[in-house]
């Protein structure tokens, strides 16, 4: 008696078909494929509650409000950036807003003074960001993100589907201008983070974040001075650099 086994998509191919059907597509249908019929259950978005986290957080809503959602709290946020959070989980009916904190036991050996931005930004991001966003990972086939190609840099290039360290990455936003964000949040009346009005188009951690210095490059107030672009949360875990 013959048995039928379940087929298994490779990485690549899976990539290549969910790009080849979904590149033009809007990201309300790019979301409800990915949460819908892709990653059901296995699906949860990492957001910063930034300058602009509120558009992705609101097409989610839409689709689905009670999605995991990973607040990564660094310890190191703008007050503003807290109380943005907690306002835009009220308002939008999120459900499944779930927060990580770095291991404090490492973090007081590593960094005891709070100061490691000061001397190694990339080990301060490893710490605070990348490494608690590991284990809370776990048990999710894919995350989505919400990464712009007009952002520059290293996203000029991005695709909608990548695959990266085992898991699929989703970004429906990445066809979007600035021009698409401020009318979808002109259209839904969203909230705006507060220090966007004082020159923050992005927003991080409050030591290595400024207003931008070139308007036309909502990423240049990120790490003024350095040559770090990114903090590591999408970059290659091989390609990261050591930091401890």
């Amino acid at each position: 008696m013959a048995f039928e086994t379940e087929t298994i998509e490779e990485p690549k191919d899976r990539l290549a078909r969910l790009n080849g059907e979904l590149r033009q597509a809007s990201a309300q249908t790019v979301l409800r494929a990915a949460i819908i019929r892709e990653w059901p259950g296995q699906l949860t978005y990492v957001s910063s509650f930034g300058a602009e986290s509120v558009v992705m957080l609101s097409l989610i809503s839409e689709v689905d409000p009670s999605l995991p959602i990973l607040f990564i709290d660094t310890g190191m946020h703008f007050p503003q950036t807290l109380d943005y959070k907690d306002e835009v989980i009220d308002r939008l009916g999120l459900t499944g807003v779930r927060t990580i904190a770095p291991n404090e036991t490492e973090r007081k050996v590593l960094d005891p003074k709070n100061m490691l931005w000061k001397t190694d930004a990339d080990a301060c991001c490893g710490l605070r960001k990348v490494r608690p966003l590991e284990p809370a990972l776990e048990g999710f086939g894919a995350w989505i993100t919400g990464r712009k190609r007009f952002h520059g840099g290293a996203r000029m290039n991005l695709p909608v589907f990548e695959y990266a360290d085992g898991r699929y990455k989703v970004n429906p936003l990445a066809s979007w201008t600035q021009a698409d964000v401020d009318l979808y949040l002109e259209q839904r009346n969203l909230p705006r983070h507060p220090l966007v009005a004082q020159g923050y188009p992005s927003i991080g951690c409050w030591p290595c974040t400024q207003p931008a210095a070139d308007p036309n490059d909502p990423r240049s107030g990120r790490w003024v001075g350095r040559e770090k672009t990114e903090c590591g949360l999408h970059v290659d875990r091989n390609e990261r650099p050591r930091v401890f």
